[in-house]
C-alpha cells in the first residue's frame, strides 16, 4: 500500500446488519510509516442495485440508486507518520430495499474512504459492505391468515380411444411463512378414467425476476416432496408438509429492478396436471388467533387439523367435500357410496429440501398462468429466444440469510440448504416435528388422518 500500513473501516460495535431509518456510524484508521500530503480525506455510503443480461456478469444493463452521501473528514493538509482515526456517521433512508444478490443482480450497500493526494500521486481506497434487512411483516399483508388453495380439471385421452378427467385440488394452511415454519399442504386427487395416475409432486418454487430490457425469470426448486399416484377410478387425498429454510423474503420493498415471488406447485406427471398456490415469504410470522370460528372458513375444502392424531383412524365421509370437477363417470358412480367418496390416503415417497440430481429442477413456466398476472408461453424458456423472456432455473442460493442481532450475516451461496435448528425459535403455536420425521411418511404425524 505504499506509504500505508493500514487503512481499513471498522463499524461501531462491529455491526454489519442494519435496518432502514437507522444511522450506520464508524471509524477510518489509516497506519502511515512515511508523512502523506493529501488534498481530502473522504468517506461515501452507497447503496444501489443493478442488474445484468447474462449471469455473474457486473456490467449492469439496468442501475439504480437509493442514496449517496458523502462526509469529508479531513480538509487539505499532511498525513503525519503514525497512527490516525477518523470518525464517520450516515442516516440510512427508511425506503432502502432489503440487500439481495443474485446470478443476475444484486442490492448492495457499503462504505468507502478514500484519501484524495496530489495531481501526480496515488490515491487510496477502501471500501466494506453492510447489509441491510427490511422486515415484511406478515401480517399486514391482506388475508395472510386464510388458505391458499387451487384446483383444476384434466380431460385427457389413454390407449387411443379411451378418455377420463382427472381433478387435482391443493390447498395450505396459511398464505405467508417465515423461515423455519412448517407448511402443511392438504392435496386431493380424483381419478375419474380407467387409467392409474403418475407420481404427485409438490414443489416449493422460488421466482427471481431481473427487469431489463428484456426480462429474465430465475427460477429455483427449493424443496420438493414426492408421493405415489392414484389407481384407477379412486379419490385419495395426500396430507405433507415443507420446512422453508432460510430464504429472501418476498416484494423486496423500494426496489423497482428485482422482484421476489414464491409458488407451491403441486402437480402430476401423468397426465400432466399443475395447480400452483401462490405465497409470501416473511420476517414477521402470521398471528392467527385461535378464537376465529372455523363456521366463517370461505373454503370448502376440509381444514388441517391444529393437532393430528397420532394414528391413522378410517374415515366413511370426507366431510362434505365438494370437488369442483365436471360430474363423475358411470364407471365412477359404482365407487360412490351413500356416504360420499371412497378415499385413500396417497403415501409419501420422498422429501427432499434440495435437488441432489445432475439434472436442472423442473419447473414449468405455463403453472405461473394460474397466478394472477402471469403467463408465459412455452417458447420463452429458451435462451436464444430473443424476443422473450430468459428463464434461468438455479440450483445454488442467492442472497445472504440474516441473522438477528449484531450476528455477522451466514451466506447460503453453498448447494445444500439445510432446514434451520428448531430449538432457537419461538413460535406461539406447537413445535413442528423434526427434520427426520418429516421426510418418513411413516413417522410423520401430518400425514395421520383426521
Amino acid at each position: 500500500m505504499g506509504k500505508l500500513q493500514e487503512f481499513d473501516i471498522t463499524f461501531t460495535n462491529n455491526k454489519v446488519v442494519y435496518s432502514p431509518g437507522e444511522s450506520i456510524s464508524g471509524t477510518v484508521k489509516i497506519t502511515s510509516a512515511n508523512p502523506l500530503q493529501y488534498k481530502a480525506i473522504k468517506v461515501n455510503c452507497l447503496g444501489s442495485c443493478g442488474v445484468s443480461n447474462k449471469m455473474n456478469d457486473t456490467s449492469w444493463a439496468a442501475e439504480e440508486q437509493y442514496f449517496s452521501s458523502t462526509l469529508s473528514v479531513a480538509d487539505k493538509g499532511t498525513l503525519a507518520q503514525g497512527e490516525h482515526s477518523f470518525p464517520f456517521q450516515f442516516l440510512i433512508p427508511g425506503s432502502a430495499p432489503t440487500s439481495f444478490e443474485g446470478p443476475f443482480g444484486k442490492i448492495t450497500y457499503r462504505v468507502r474512504a478514500v484519501i484524495d493526494t496530489s495531481r501526480f500521486s496515488k490515491d487510496y481506497k477502501a471500501q466494506k459492505p453492510f447489509y441491510l434487512l427490511n422486515l415484511l411483516n406478515l401480517n399486514e399483508v391482506p388475508d395472510i391468515e386464510q388458505p391458499s388453495s387451487s384446483v383444476t380439471t384434466k380431460k385427457f385421452t389413454y390407449l387411443l380411444v379411451k378418455t377420463g378427467t382427472v381433478m387435482l385440488k391443493a390447498r395450505s394452511d396459511l398464505r405467508g411463512y417465515t423461515p423455519g415454519q412448517v407448511i402443511k399442504l392438504a392435496t386431493e386427487i380424483h381419478n375419474k378414467s380407467g387409467k392409474d395416475t403418475g407420481c404427485v409432486l409438490a414443489s416449493l418454487i422460488q421466482k427471481v425476476t431481473y427487469k431489463t430490457k428484456r426480462a429474465i425469470y430465475d427460477l429455483r426448486t427449493i424443496a420438493e416432496v414426492e408421493g405415489a399416484g392414484v389407481k384407477a377410478g379412486k379419490h385419495a387425498e395426500w396430507k405433507e408438509q415443507i420446512i422453508v429454510p432460510p430464504l429472501p423474503q418476498s416484494a423486496l420493498t423500494g426496489c423497482s429492478l428485482i422482484e421476489i415471488d414464491y409458488f407451491i406447485q403441486v402437480s402430476l406427471k401423468s397426465p400432466e396436471v399443475v395447480v400452483t398456490l401462490p405465497i409470501y415469504i416473511g420476517n414477521i410470522a402470521v398471528n392467527v388467533t385461535p378464537s376465529r370460528p372455523a363456521a366463517t372458513a370461505p373454503a370448502p375444502a376440509p381444514c388441517l387439523p391444529p393437532r393430528p392424531a397420532p394414528h391413522p383412524a378410517p374415515r366413511s365421509s370426507p366431510g362434505g367435500v365438494t370437488p369442483s370437477a365436471p360430474p363423475a363417470e358411470e364407471d365412477m358412480e359404482e365407487e360412490m357410496g351413500a356416504g360420499g367418496l371412497v378415499s385413500e390416503e396417497i403415501p409419501t415417497k420422498s422429501h427432499s429440501q434440495q435437488d441432489h440430481s445432475a439434472q436442472p429442477p423442473c419447473v414449468s413456466p405455463s403453472a405461473f398462468s394460474y397466478a394472477p398476472g402471469l403467463t408465459f408461453s412455452q417458447n420463452q424458456r429458451r435462451a436464444d429466444d430473443t424476443s422473450g423472456p430468459l428463464f434461468c432455473v438455479s440450483t445454488g442460493a442467492t442472497i445472504p440469510f440474516f441473522s438477528e442481532g449484531n450476528a455477522t450475516p451466514v451466506p447460503t451461496s453453498c448447494p445444500l440448504i439445510l432446514p434451520p435448528e428448531y430449538s432457537t425459535w419461538d413460535y406461539p403455536h406447537e413445535p413442528p416435528p423434526t427434520y427426520e420425521e418429516s421426510c418418513s411418511s411413516n413417522n410423520s404425524s401430518f400425514n395421520s388422518r383426521r
